[in-house]
């Protein structure tokens, strides 16, 4: 993430101190204790007239805590040994080095005859399906769309024209889709039509049309990951940080491969893993997806999902805690190598200390504020605000789910909707809920 974003991964460490659980009072402060956390009955207790929220970390908390995989590095540690700890019971197996992936970079684009589909051969001659046409470096293809209507409604039909540098035409047809492919590993293809300025790929570009554009980067998993590990993590950063990430990067690519039942895998951005194309990819990093090629975290025969998030703040959550319903209720299954744990030294500070969000606070608000940010989301509309619990929590602490009771009726709801919420309602200038674990008070 170029910087570090919170998402479904991040960062190793060494050995697995205690379990952190949370027995929270009201007010008081979050406090690691060895075991789980005790099963309570909900209480709620009246909300203050003044509420400060302050947290620790960013992101869901699940898997690699990827400022503490740096910590662990500086500190000496391995790789082998941070993916021990983040993943525990999992070991280092492999997959082919040329297991093909395709991701989507551009989604459901709406061309028109003023703005059609944009795309670029680069650097090198290249070919197009449909066509013996060897086109040259810089050629433009332009595909637009005509709607008609008919008796069973709307038709799109495409067509696609190709100009040299100098504007001339090359060859057009009206088509179903095509894909485009350099004639050489040296060449590139550039989606200008994409909103971002990191628009050009390595291998094959696949363009699927209907009603829309969508365009699809068809290559290998290895080449994938060289536009995703600098994306996910700084290239600057300690080497064996950057093995454990591309080793966790790459299981989470393997796991995600859809052949037979989609025309992509993932989509380029945080619903997956941020994937920047040629323009992203890194000498450093470059070296580390080479030298740890094809390897895959696996728990017995099955290659691991190695979910991972930016900073854990000072302990990991265990998955069925996070990925809840929206009232907070336990859907998913506990993977037995997504556990959450300590991740802290010794002497007791985090792994993560360095991290920009290791700790954070928000701004004061009043009762009446966040009553009139709960009452604008149906989840959590409960008229006035007049108490709540927050004792709901996992094993790291973060927030499971939050009971919110008021003048109209009581609502329970995931600690993520309870963030997302909060979030939503506070001045855009003023600081985040960076994540679920958080209380009215500084945690330790």
């Amino acid at each position: 993430m170029t910087t570090i974003q919170p998402r479904r991964r991040r960062r190793p460490s060494r050995s697995v101190h205690a379990l952190l659980a949370c027995a929270l009072a009201f007010g008081a402060a979050v406090a690691p204790v060895v075991g789980p956390a005790p099963i309570r009955a909900a209480t709620p207790v009246a909300v203050p007239a003044t509420v400060t929220f302050a947290g620790r970390g960013y992101g869901h908390g699940v898997g690699m805590n990827q400022y503490g995989a740096r910590g662990r590095a500086l500190a000496g540690q391995t790789a082998r040994q941070f993916l021990a700890h983040y993943y525990a019971g999992t070991m280092l197996g492999y997959i082919d080095k040329a297991t093909p992936i395709r991701v989507q970079v551009l989604t459901d684009f709406a061309a028109s005859a003023t703005k059609p589909l944009e795309l670029f051969g680069r650097r090198t001659a290249w070919t197009m399906t449909g066509t013996t046409i060897v086109f040259p470096p810089d050629a433009r293809v332009t595909v637009t769309p005509t709607v008609t209507t008919g008796s069973t409604g709307p038709t799109t039909t495409w067509r696609v024209t190709v100009r040299s540098a100098g504007g001339t035409v090359l060859h057009t047809r009206v088509t179903a889709g095509f894909r485009m492919t350099p004639v050489s590993a040296d060449g590139r293809l550039q989606v200008s039509s994409r909103t971002s300025d990191r628009d050009e790929y390595r291998d094959t570009l696949r363009i699927r049309l209907s009603s829309v554009a969508r365009v699809i980067n068809e290559t290998t998993l290895e080449t994938y990951l060289r536009g995703v590990v600098p994306a996910e993590m700084p290239s600057s950063w300690p080497f064996e940080a950057l093995k454990a990430q591309a080793i966790a990067a790459r299981s989470y690519g393997f796991v995600h491969l859809r052949p037979g039942v989609s025309d992509y895998d993932v989509k380029d951005g945080t619903s997956a893993q941020v994937y920047l194309g040629s323009e992203g990819e890194r000498a450093t990093t470059d070296v580390v997806i080479a030298q740890t090629a094809g390897i895959v975290l696996k728990s017995g025969s099955t290659v691991a999902n190695a979910l991972y998030h930016s900073t854990g703040g000072g302990a990991t959550e265990s998955n069925e805690n996070v990925f809840v319903s929206a009232t907070g209720q336990k859907v998913a299954a506990p993977v037995s190598y997504l556990r959450g744990s300590l991740d802290r030294r010794d002497d007791g500070t985090a792994w993560d200390d360095g991290a920009p969000y290791a700790t954070w606070a928000m701004k004061p608000y009043t009762r009446g504020q966040l009553s009139s940010w709960f009452a604008a989301d149906a989840r959590t509309d409960v008229g006035t605000l007049q108490s709540w619990d927050l004792s709901r929590r996992g094993i790291s602490g973060r927030l499971i789910s939050v009971t919110l009771v008021g003048s109209s009726g009581t609502k329970t709801v995931s600690g993520e909707v309870f963030r997302s919420v909060v979030d939503a309602g506070r001045p855009s200038t003023d600081p985040m809920m960076r994540s679920t674990l958080v209380d009215i008070a500084p945690i330790p």
